[in-house]
């Protein structure tokens, strides 16, 4: 119980802050550290609330409601720029820059990230430190270390691959609009339903989250949702000062602007869903983390994406495309380009050290070299680089032609094939 109150105790200063405080006079600096150690402590509290929730709930079906929580800062500025867009065109390249930079930074950092923590603390534990549990999703492949993905994962994993061959058409179309909300929100929707329908299974809980598991039920169910309610309202309350104040810092620096709402924006919005990733991958945890982060892929790659349209078209007062321009059309086709090449890397099921630093890596080559040549290179190297995993894995091959059918049984049993 003391963790959870020096959690809460850490997002107290900035709650207070915001209520007596003038945010547009105060230092930019002090918003920022003061929101993002609320932001920290909120992903602390999510990570107990999702662990504890599992007694009641699937797995697949906590960790979701965990990204979405998680993400819904993300979709609050997106929608932001969206809505503006209809009023002031100069604002939807925004919109697109956070939707695309947010995307990419969950795949390029994300997931790359817990894998490297979860390599790394296998190491420490085999060089003399016991008290690190052994985590049963990492283990020994063929290509090294790695971690190995729950086999019930398909219902994430064949949304996401609907989701990013859907995105492949949209840089055809010129913009996003009703249809993609259509398809897009009723593809959320059914993966919804599905993880929704899968079996509980009893988790290994320690820390704070074998505290509020050992309640009664009644009331270890008050305190998740008290909980839950409580990490939602302070990320709410600090995602958005916390990427204005690392905005208006990195534009004092000067930064360009678009740079920063695509890449430094997203990052502080996305906060919490990593920090509550690596806590998992650093606790012993690391498919959870991981199913964490392609849970919020699979969020962000179908309701993000929907929302942007239905927001434009309510702003504007009639069905219309939010408009992409030639950037934002190759940003979008990069995006969904590593989208792809990273769902055929976890096709088999795990996500190998070497397949995560090439990850991170051409992420951070992106990052570094923004140029239009840079993009469209990239794009095309991740294209090429999934077919060419396709063709020389027919593991990968036979796990992407059954997923459609196991989500389709996963819908129809609660469970997946």
């Amino acid at each position: 119980m003391k963790a959870i109150g020096l959690a809460v105790a850490g997002a107290l200063p900035w709650l207070i802050f915001r209520v007596v405080a003038d945010l547009h006079a105060a230092p930019a600096a002090l918003v920022a550290a003061l929101s993002g150690l609320a932001i920290l402590s909120a992903a602390f509290i999510l990570s107990w609330a999702a662990e504890a929730f599992q007694l009641d709930v699937s797995q697949a079906l906590a960790l979701s409601l965990l990204s979405l929580i998680a993400v819904l800062p993300e979709y609050a500025v997106d929608v932001v720029f969206a809505w503006r867009a209809a009023a002031d065109p100069t604002q939807a390249p925004y919109a697109v820059a956070n939707m695309t930079g947010g995307n990419r930074l969950l795949i390029g950092l994300g997931w790359s990230a817990v894998v490297i923590v979860a390599w790394f603390r296998a190491r420490r534990r085999s060089r003399g430190h016991p008290e690190l549990a052994a985590d049963p999703a990492v283990r020994l492949t063929d290509e090294g270390t790695a971690i190995v993905l729950n086999p019930g994962q398909v219902v994430e994993l064949a949304a996401l691959g609907a989701a990013t061959v859907y995105s492949l058409l949209i840089p055809l179309k010129g913009g996003i609009g009703p249809l993609d909300t259509v398809v897009l929100v009723s593809l959320f929707a059914v993966y919804a339903w599905a993880t929704a329908r899968a079996p509980a299974e009893e988790p290994h809980l320690v820390g704070p989250a074998a505290l509020i598991g050992g309640l009664r039920k009644g009331t270890r169910r008050l305190v998740v949702a008290a909980l839950f309610v409580f990490a939602a309202g302070v990320i709410f309350a600090s995602a958005e000062p916390f990427a204005e104040g690392l905005v208006q810092s990195g534009a004092s620096l000067g930064v360009d602007e678009f740079l920063l709402v695509q890449w430094l924006a997203p990052l502080a919005s996305e906060s919490p869903e990593f920090v509550v990733a690596l806590l998992f991958a650093w606790r012993g945890l690391a498919g959870a983390g991981l199913r964490t982060l392609v849970a919020s892929k699979v969020n962000q790659w179908t309701l993000l994406i929907g929302t942007l349209g239905a927001a434009y078209s309510l702003a504007l007062g009639a069905p219309a495309d939010l408009p992409l321009d030639a950037r934002q059309t190759e940003e979008l086709f990069l995006t969904s380009a590593q989208s792809l090449f990273a769902l055929v890397l976890i096709a088999n099921f795990d996500l190998s050290v070497r397949e995560a630093v090439f990850l991170l890596a051409t992420f951070l080559v992106q990052l570094v070299f923004p140029g239009t040549e840079v993009r469209l290179g990239f794009a095309v190297l991740y294209v090429v680089g999934a077919v060419a995993l396709l063709v020389s894995s027919p593991a990968r091959r036979r796990a992407l032609a059954g997923m459609s059918g196991q989500l389709r049984d996963a819908v129809r049993l609660g469970a997946p094939a």
